[in-house]
């Protein structure tokens, strides 16, 4: 009886080291989850396009670290909260997935960033505004990577009210999402003189701009905001050019991807001002990985598509730089590590979890002005990094306060 507890005792033990093994082995492979709208309104300026540019960081990183192959998975999470958690936590749990990126949709964003600061794991949004990501909902292991609701919103309002545009309409996306940029924009509208006339709000999706688009015409605004995105954007501002609306008022968009100016057309889209994280025609490096992403993806890369290429590039510096997966070690190489790549120069990543970089204030050309396939953006001002993203002092995030 003695022995057969012993031999017991020894196979539990065994057992127990063979477990702590292969979790160990798990742990040091990095797998990678992008979790997106792969099939409605936000497919084309994230979607299969962040998969295939999170694929591209990793074959330019070589495709393994710490001696294993990166692996890549992805998953539609369909703008639902719900069908995101369930994915989220299944690949954390289940699937050995290290970190998650993408994450397209505010709520969707906040749920899983919530779920990953409960498993300690580390996302990185590359494709939401909401800056509650890096206020009340932030985390030790979540960064906003490529854009946020204060810096969508800083230089278009900056750029309008100086030139004398002070009065303001909004059309907003009733969600989330389109609550956080207007309120981010209004406190900012009325700190530098502004004022704010009306709103009206549209469901997620909607077709018909009719309603709120009048509203705005006859609220004698001088700018019509829209809070939106995706396909919201794009339907509003062609129903917009419908009614002659932009013939006396100016629209400002809060939120714009060069997937969408596409969609329109220049002859639509012209005129159309807004802030992006990144063009891919500003320069040689822009220029050459674009050319890259275009010939494997049919068309020229959103910011969100930079953003999840830069994203996932330094997660990767950063996993080789700790030699490990821990999330402990890896957000410490990645907040030490300036972040140095085709789409953002000497970026880093604030207490709060902004990665704090330079926006850039774009307009659209007019038809004439383009000179060939994708020519659609002139730049109209660079806002500086330390100057774009929502100020140190101003952020609600438990995280500073410790």
């Amino acid at each position: 009886m003695k022995a057969k507890t012993i031999r017991t005792l020894r196979v539990s033990l065994l057992g127990g080291v063979a477990a702590a093994l292969f979790a160990t082995s798990v742990a040091a492979q990095v797998k990678i989850g992008v979790l997106g709208d792969m099939s409605g309104a936000y497919a084309d300026l994230g979607g299969k396009g962040s998969t295939m540019a999170a694929r591209m960081a990793i074959e330019d990183f070589g495709g393994q670290v710490l001696g294993k192959p990166i692996e890549l998975v992805s998953a539609d999470h369909q703008n639902k909260t719900d069908v995101a958690a369930s994915i989220a936590r299944r690949w954390y749990d289940r699937e050995g997935v290290t970190m998650i990126t993408d994450l397209t949709n505010s709520a969707v964003a906040i749920a899983v960033q919530g779920i990953s600061r409960e498993k300690k794991k580390i996302n990185l949004v590359t494709s939401t505004a909401t800056n509650a990501l890096t206020n009340k909902e932030c985390s030790p292991w979540g960064v906003h990577w490529t854009y946020d609701s204060y810096a969508l919103a800083n230089a278009p309002v900056r750029a309008m009210i100086e030139g004398g545009a002070k009065k303001w309409f909004f059309i907003t996306a009733d969600y989330t999402f389109g609550h956080n940029l207007q309120e981010t924009t209004e406190k900012m509208i009325k700190q530098l003189g502004g004022t704010v006339v009306g709103t009206a709000t549209h469901p997620f999706t909607s077709q018909d701009f009719s309603s709120q688009l009048l509203k705005a015409q006859a609220s004698g605004a001088d700018i019509i905001a829209l809070a939106n995105s995706g396909s919201d954007t794009t339907n509003s501002v062609k129903q917009a050019n419908e009614f002659g609306i932009t013939k006396k008022q100016k629209l400002v968009s809060l939120l714009t991807f060069i997937t969408d100016v596409h969609s329109m057309g220049l002859p639509i889209a012209q005129g159309l001002v807004f802030s992006e994280a990144f063009y891919w025609d500003q320069n040689d490096e822009t220029r050459a990985w674009s050319q890259k992403f275009m010939k494997r993806h049919g068309t020229m890369p959103s910011m969100v598509h930079a953003g999840t290429y830069s994203a996932v590039t330094h997660y990767l510096k950063a996993v080789k730089a700790a030699n490990s997966v821990d999330s402990d070690a890896v957000m410490a190489k990645m907040r030490e590590m300036p972040v140095n790549d085709f789409a953002f120069k000497n970026g880093s990543i604030r207490p709060d979890g902004v990665h704090d970089h330079a926006m850039y204030l774009f307009q659209v050309k007019t038809p004439k002005e383009s000179k060939y396939a994708w020519d659609y953006y002139k730049q109209l001002a660079v806002i500086p990094k330390g100057k774009t993203f929502q100020p140190l002092e101003e952020v609600d995030c438990p995280l500073l306060k410790k």
